[in-house]
């Protein structure tokens, strides 16, 4: 299973941005899926999980209000809508999936820990 994220970019303070995660691979259930970034010389922190259904999401505090996680499963690609952009939110951002769709309440899906397979990464930068 492969993901591939895009839609990274340089965008102004206040703007925003769409990035798109797209999965590919052998044929198999869906997945619980999420979005994580790193900031440079930080630990990588949790951005927004989303399950299977489409129907449970979950926010890190930092972005909630301003972030929109969804996914189309036809397409087999999620996306995260950045509205309200700010510096603070420049960071290398992650899609990530796991293997299954999520067992457990949706807030247990905050730990990195919990997905199995990750894109490469792409690069949001925020200027001041």
């Amino acid at each position: 299973v492969q993901l591939q994220a895009s839609g990274g970019g340089l965008v102004q303070a206040g703007g925003s941005l769409r990035l798109s995660c797209t999965t590919s691979g052998p044929t198999r259930s869906r997945s619980g899926m999420g979005w994580f970034r790193q900031a440079p010389g930080k630990e990588r922190e949790f951005v927004a999980a989303i399950s299977c259904s489409g129907y449970r999401l979950n926010y890190g505090d930092s972005v909630k209000g301003r972030f929109t996680i969804s996914r189309d499963n036809a397409k087999n690609t999620m996306y995260l809508q950045m509205n309200s952009l700010k510096p603070e939110d420049t960071a290398v951002y992650y899609c990530a999936a796991d293997r299954e769709c999520f067992r457990y309440s949706i807030t247990y899906y905050a730990r990195s820990s919990e997905y199995h397979y990750w894109g490469q990464g792409t690069l949001v930068t925020v200027s001041s």
